[in-house]
């Protein structure tokens, strides 16, 4: 039975230092045992001598002695397989450390805002064995006790002055805090839970509504992917049915007309067949009439004469015509008419499109080069050439007059139309990550490979991808349309008045988001329109 207690008490036979099972075990003058090598490192170290683990002070260095008896006692345990307490634990990078262990430091498992010590299970005990420890407060271990230490009085920070909205000891209370509004640290902690609470339920809506639009962004993603194959599918079998039929109209009329060469050919030759024997005949004749006019025997021409001057019949073969145009008007019409019905459907790609296409753009004033203007409720933007007191913003362009909109255009198609004033201006298009500081090419809309532009003058229009220039000659309009298919990597910018003209069309491959923006020089200004169904 003592043997048993001893087992269920093994951690009385623990150093407090090393947190081991004892070896060669001392007894200093307050009761505690300690290896003799742990005791004697310890206050070698130190200049008074005190307990580690009670921390009663000695005058002077207890003489030290093995406690042969406890020494006897942990050799028979050790033969039944003594082993250390459970919770020794060495602290690994990232752990907080034992404030009181020498040596390598074991983890601490709470630490004292009184003492302002971290400690681990062993050198905790005597916080719950000594009264005047036992009011001491524990918190879970914390690595930045001092920052908890006021820098003036070198006592806990206890109080907080809502005053000076600062952290105070209970000297700072009644020294430079008299009269302020303070409170205890709980208590300013219920109001700072209260708007934590309010704050995490803010955030915990607004993630279940960005989750939301995430959930919903994916299922329109996917329906739009099978929208495309279904639209993809229609259009593969009406294009490989056209192709078919035009195929068999083709070989049909290659037939048909074969065959009416066949039969003109055969009249033709039926023709010169007649034409060959007729002309042997006439030659027949002419020789026949040669050699009787040059004959010297006046009775014998005479005699013959009435039988041989006279024309041979002539057959109606000289009244037949070959045909030698086969395509009839009529058919040259319906081709010409079905060539242009499939131009038609090569250019159109906005006139049958619904209003819902129509995209309502907002300019971003962050974004804005202080140079520029935007009224109508940042519809319309113009040039002024002096600073506008703008706020700095790592959005804004700060060299090129430009600014963009705040709608990001992705997975979408959709259609805009801009007013031009002045002679000078780009529309166009660009990814976010395109340059906002400096003059160089990587922030010119249009001047590289995240933007592309329209150039507009009075004079001609030119496009621009990359700082690859494209002039082109059209009628110049004020109004300009500008139409994006995203999914099928396709830009068309358009001349609008009474009618749309095809300026050019960017057929690339978008991988962001694109934001619809403005280049403007000195006198000029665009404004986005107002679009409604009626305007197509």
């Amino acid at each position: 039975m003592a043997e048993a207690q001893l087992f269920v008490s093994q951690d009385e036979f623990t150093c407090s230092v090393c947190l081991d099972t004892l070896t060669d075990p001392v007894t200093i003058p307050c009761g505690h045992n300690f290896c003799l090598k742990c005791i004697t490192d310890y206050w070698d170290q130190s200049q008074e001598f005190f307990c580690p683990q009670c921390r009663e002070n000695f005058s002077t260095r207890p003489a030290l002695r093995r406690n042969t008896l406890l020494n006897e006692v942990i050799k028979k345990l050790k033969k039944t397989g003594l082993s250390s307490p459970p919770y020794k634990i060495y602290a690994i990078p990232g752990d907080v450390e034992c404030d009181a262990c020498t040596g390598k430091k074991f983890r601490a498992v709470k630490s004292c805002l009184t003492c302002l010590a971290s400690f681990c299970q062993t050198h905790l005990q005597p916080h719950y064995e000594i009264a005047a420890w036992k009011g001491h407060k524990l918190v879970d271990p914390d690595r930045n006790l001092k920052e908890k230490l006021c820098e003036k009085h070198q006592k806990s920070l206890e109080m907080f002055c809502r005053t000076d909205k600062t952290f105070i000891c209970l000297m700072c209370a009644m020294t430079e805090h008299d009269g302020h509004e303070k409170v205890e640290l709980e208590t300013e902690r219920e109001g700072k839970q209260k708007q934590l609470g309010a704050t995490l339920r803010g955030i915990r809506k607004r993630l279940e509504e960005k989750e939301k639009k995430l959930k919903e962004t994916r299922r329109t993603v996917e329906e739009m992917k099978l929208s495309v194959e279904r639209v993809m599918g229609e259009h593969e079998k009406s294009f490989a049915d056209l192709i078919h039929c035009i195929e068999e109209t083709h070989k049909k009329l290659t037939e048909k007309i074969r065959e009416q060469e066949k039969r003109e050919t055969e009249k033709a030759e039926g023709v010169m067949e007649q034409l060959e024997k007729e002309i042997e005949e006439l030659k027949r004749r002419e020789a026949e009439l040669k050699e009787l006019s040059e004959s010297k025997d006046h009775l014998h021409f005479l005699q013959t004469f009435s039988s041989r001057c006279v024309l041979p019949v002539d057959g109606d073969s000289l009244s037949f015509t070959v045909t030698a145009d086969f395509s009839s008007e009529d058919l040259r019409k319906e081709l010409s008419c079905l060539k242009k019905s499939l131009e038609n459907i090569c250019q159109q790609d906005i006139m049958t499109r619904t209003p819902s296409d129509f995209c309502p753009l907002t300019l971003d004033i962050n974004t804005a080069h202080r140079f520029l203007r935007l009224s109508e409720g940042n519809k319309k933007v113009t040039f002024k050439g002096t600073k506008a007191e703008y706020p700095d913003h790592p959005d804004r362009f700060d060299h090129w007059c430009q600014v963009l909109c705040k709608e990001a255009l992705t997975w979408t198609r959709c259609y805009w139309e801009v007013k031009c004033s002045g002679d000078f201006k780009k529309i166009g298009v660009a990814y976010k990550g395109l340059g906002r500081k400096g003059g160089s090419w990587v922030s010119g809309l249009g001047d590289n490979d995240k933007s592309w532009s329209l150039l507009c003058s009075h004079s001609q229009y030119s496009l621009c991808h990359n700082n690859q220039w494209t002039v082109i000659s059209a009628p110049y309009s004020p109004r300009i349309g500008v139409y994006l298919d995203w999914p099928a990597g396709s830009l068309s910018f358009y001349s609008v008045s009474h009618t749309m003209t095809l300026l050019h069309r960017f057929n690339t491959s978008f991988t962001e988001p694109l934001y619809p923006g403005f280049y403007l020089s000195h006198n000029s200004s665009v404004t986005i329109s107002h679009l409604t169904p009626c305007n197509h």
